[in-house]
């Protein structure tokens, strides 16, 4: 089949389109924003891609146009595919048409830690000797791309409750009929799509709805919300996971203030040490239950704590870039209030009293509309200094209720003041922490070569 694909340059989109080609279709695909990393990984699977969104670049033998999410009415090349009546499919449909549907499938829901969770899981998976295939937001370490068919009926997802398509609104999620469930978290996020946070847990019991009686549902006993949504009918089998709660199915105790090391426990027995790299209270959430879907496929806990112990993280997931006369250089994806205050608090409690310089771009569209004003300068508290980064056409209000929140806060508009500034006054034992969800201008790559060139 012969399948073109818009909007292909996303994580998700790419990914469908890597799985696609594995699957020995013939793709093609266009996006705005052509470039590197994944123009380069696509091209690499003979995958051919064109800049911007001509309804001409369309191949004329096309089987089955893949619309993506960034796609809406009004753009040229919508309209040529509907007045076309060419045959067109969502990403997430076309994933459980042609992937999932034949799967037991893992998938990993929530506001926050669905990433990194689902990048546990599949690795969990693959160390068993599993071989499962996965579709995730970002790139595992451990396998250095964000999707692949894999060599078993094991697929791991990452479940975005953001909309399917222009012609389909509901949450992407809704399309996976996952036999097992993780749901992390669920908090009011993506402002642009909707409207309160009700609308959310309607989605996210969409999803419940979904899985069958013989699966299992894995829910975060300290997230409320996500107890509102079981509230409305569960007719799976359900576990629960807590960091703090020894109430929880899955429980821990930890043996440092970092999170560094701790016991898993099952229904209070422990099963199981934790010892690994990463920090964190809300990345032991995320092994426990990445430890607990393991189990549901048939993986024992202790199995999968040694398999975390060889986990090496997620790209852009408090990932060290570099460090320079013993100034450290991290990126996190982070940007939202809670993964923000999370992320903070987990560097706190692992580098104690040294200086953190907390850089952020609010890119994302719930931040620039202003949705996070009242808790965003609480979430930086943990921060010894804060430079916020305005972006061209934002609306400077939001910041500047930030910085007259805090003294610790200064607003910058260019990339390179923020990298001069860094250059210029971090000293040795520094943690600068760059959060965004986008790629902010390669700052941490310019931050690194300006503090090399101080060197």
């Amino acid at each position: 089949m012969k399948i073109h694909i818009l909007g292909i340059c996303g994580t998700f989109m790419g990914g469908v389109a890597s799985l696609a080609r594995a699957k020995s279709h013939q793709v093609t695909g266009c996006d705005e924003n052509v470039y590197p990393p994944m123009s380069t990984l696509l091209e690499s699977q003979d995958i051919s891609i064109t800049q911007g969104f001509n309804p001409d670049d369309i191949p004329t033998d096309i089987d089955q146009v893949v619309v993506g999410n960034v796609m809406s009415r009004g753009k040229p090349i919508v309209e040529a595919v509907l007045d076309k009546k060419l045959s067109y499919i969502s990403g997430p449909q076309w994933l459980h048409e042609n992937i999932l549907k034949d799967c037991w499938v893992l998938a990993v829901a929530g506001t926050h830690g669905k990433t990194t969770t689902a990048s546990m899981l599949a690795w969990i998976l693959e160390y068993a000797k599993m071989s499962p295939g996965f579709l995730i937001g970002g790139v595992p370490e451990n396998f250095g791309v964000s999707a692949r068919i894999g060599g078993s009926g094991f697929f791991v997802v990452e479940a975005d409750e953001y909309d399917t398509a222009f012609f389909d609104k509901r949450s992407k999620f809704v399309h996976y009929h996952p036999q097992t469930l993780v749901l992390n978290n669920l908090e009011y996020d993506h402002a642009d799509i909707f409207p309160n946070l009700d609308a959310i847990k309607t989605q996210f019991h969409h999803l419940i709805r979904t899985v069958p009686s013989n699966g299992l549902v894995l829910s975060n006993k300290e997230e409320a919300n996500l107890q509102d949504v079981l509230d409305k009918g569960c007719w799976t089998p359900v576990e629960t996971f807590a960091s703090s709660d020894d109430n929880a199915t899955w429980s821990v105790k930890l043996h440092d203030k970092a999170g560094r090391q701790f016991d898993v426990l099952f229904e209070n027995e422990v099963v199981g040490t934790v010892s690994w790299s990463l920090m964190g209270m809300h990345n032991i959430s995320n092994a426990l239950a990445s430890i607990a879907a393991a189990r549901h496929v048939g993986v024992p806990p202790e199995h999968a704590i040694n398999a975390l112990a060889e986990f090496k993280g997620v790209k852009r997931r408090m990932q060290l870039r570099g460090e320079i006369n013993q100034i450290s250089v991290y990126d996190d994806f982070a940007h939202h209030p809670t993964a923000i205050k999370t992320t903070l608090s987990g560097l706190r409690n692992s580098v104690g009293e040294q200086k953190i310089i907390a850089i952020l771009e609010p890119r994302s569209n719930t931040m620039q509309m202003g949705v996070h004003e009242g808790s965003l300068a609480a979430s930086l508290a943990l921060a010894d200094e804060i430079l916020l980064f305005q972006p061209e056409g934002m609306d400077p209000h939001f910041l500047e209720e930030v910085k007259r929140a805090t003294a610790k806060a200064a607003i910058f508009t260019e990339v390179d003041e923020i990298v001069m500034h860094v250059a210029k006054t971090a000293q040795p034992s520094d943690q600068v922490l760059v959060m965004s969800n986008g790629g902010f201008g390669g700052i941490h790559d310019k931050i690194l070569s300006q503090l090399e060139a101080r060197s």
